[in-house]
């Protein structure tokens, strides 16, 4: 699960009007409904991205008793990645990766989609979005809004996967399905929670599946502004 998402514009129209009799100017202002998407990812605090010069965070899965984990710390405005270790920190820039990179690469995106699959909504390039529905959701069984995203083309780590996201009337995320290669039957079903706030961005900390026998979770979560 591993992706590359892009951002959309919000386009804004000045009009301006003026008055042969009198010597005023009028101004209103007319602005461009955002997408469902940008609803998400607003909901969640993207506008304060642009402040962010590090994300640290630990990307944590428990299943039984085994447990898997790897860490990060990200400078956005650089392209820099880090990739902590017990025995070692390997350094990179995404905009000049070797071939061991690109595989150390691979781990982040997927990571970045698990914390900031939010954002991503409007990051990643070649997606299509649906239109919004009301359906039961898999896991809580209540009615919440629905959208699905699917990776077309043959760019990004896993072209072809499929994504859908149950959200409520607050545009948080609630629930998510993967599911791989666009198939009808899920590859994996979670809950989002534990949310918190971190510098102005939202993140569900604590994803789980549905008999709660394996959990995703974020730990060492630190935001550095500018």
């Amino acid at each position: 699960m591993r992706h590359f998402l892009q951002i959309i514009a919000i386009c804004t129209i000045l009009i301006s009007c003026k008055s042969e009799s009198k010597k005023t100017e009028d101004t209103s202002t007319e602005t461009k409904e955002l997408t469902i998407a940008e609803k998400i990812a607003e909901a969640h605090g993207i506008d304060n991205w642009k402040n962010v010069n590090q994300l640290d965070f630990v990307f944590n899965v428990d299943r039984g008793d085994s447990h898997f984990e790897r860490s990060w710390q990200w400078e956005p405005q650089k392209n820099n990645i880090a990739m902590l270790s017990k025995n070692d920190t390997i350094r990179y820039n995404r905009m000049e990766m070797d071939s061991t990179q690109i595989k150390i690469d691979g781990g982040f995106i997927n990571d970045k989609f698990w914390i900031l699959t939010h954002f991503n909504l409007v990051w990643d390039e070649g997606i299509e979005i649906s239109e919004p529905i009301k359906e039961i959701a898999p896991i809580s069984k209540i009615e919440l809004n629905k959208i699905s995203l699917t990776y077309v083309g043959d760019g990004g780590y896993s072209p072809g996967d499929a994504y859908d996201l149950y959200y409520g009337e607050d545009y948080l995320i609630k629930e998510w399905v993967f599911r791989k290669s666009n198939s009808e039957e899920p590859s994996l079903t979670t809950t989002y929670e534990g949310y918190k706030d971190f510098g102005g961005l939202k993140i569900a900390t604590i994803r789980y599946i549905e008999d709660k026998s394996s959990k995703f979770y974020f730990t060492g979560i630190k935001v550095s502004l500018k």
